[in-house]
């Protein structure tokens, strides 16, 4: 005789979740959805879950928390709450790109985490590292404060000093909403 199970109110609400004391995934579409509205559409769909793009990640090899093909099934799944809380490993991620290179489907899982970080920050989850960084480009338009050893290093093998970043281009493109928030 089959085990009626009643769904949760989260459940009813479409968002994903797991069945406790059993593998059953429900998938959470409308995360996905917001998701792909961020990142070429759907491109967490074709990902097969070969595993090429844990092969050369730096973020996996110094934390066994961070798997990008762990993190691209959650997306598959639409596990929003595992993915998008306050102590989120997809910070972990160095955004080498070397999980885009490898992806035989051409994935980009990067990029997917990439969107999930903004995810993050939206929801004011960003570490506050993250708003350092932010706060420094919004400055000098790298993230990276500027320093005269970054030139010195530079010359060291014969190349310019870095020029200065034409900051109202700069905000010209991130648009006005940004600025507005900097207080610029």
């Amino acid at each position: 005789m089959a085990e009626k199970r009643k769904s949760s109110k989260s459940e009813r609400a479409g968002m994903a979740s797991r069945s406790h004391g059993s593998d059953v995934v429900r998938v959470d579409f409308a995360f996905k959805r917001e998701l792909a509205q961020k990142v070429e559409g759907d491109l967490a769909n074709f990902c097969y879950q070969c595993g090429a793009c844990v092969g050369d990640c730096p973020a996996t090899r110094y934390s066994p928390a961070f798997n990008p093909r762990e993190i691209m099934l959650k997306v598959l799944y639409g596990l929003e709450s595992e993915l998008l809380g306050p102590d989120s490993v997809l910070w972990q991620c160095t955004n080498c790109y070397g999980c885009h290179e490898r992806c035989p489907q051409e994935v980009k899982p990067v990029e997917v985490i990439i969107s999930l970080k903004n995810m993050l920050a939206d929801r004011g989850l960003a570490p506050p590292a993250a708003d350092k960084v932010i706060q420094t480009f919004m400055s000098n338009g790298r993230t990276v404060p500027d320093n005269p050893a970054i030139d010195k290093q530079r010359a060291k093998f014969d190349l310019p000093p870095l020029r200065t970043v034409p900051m109202d281009e700069v905000l010209a493109l991130i648009g006005s909403e940004v600025e507005e928030e900097s207080g610029s």
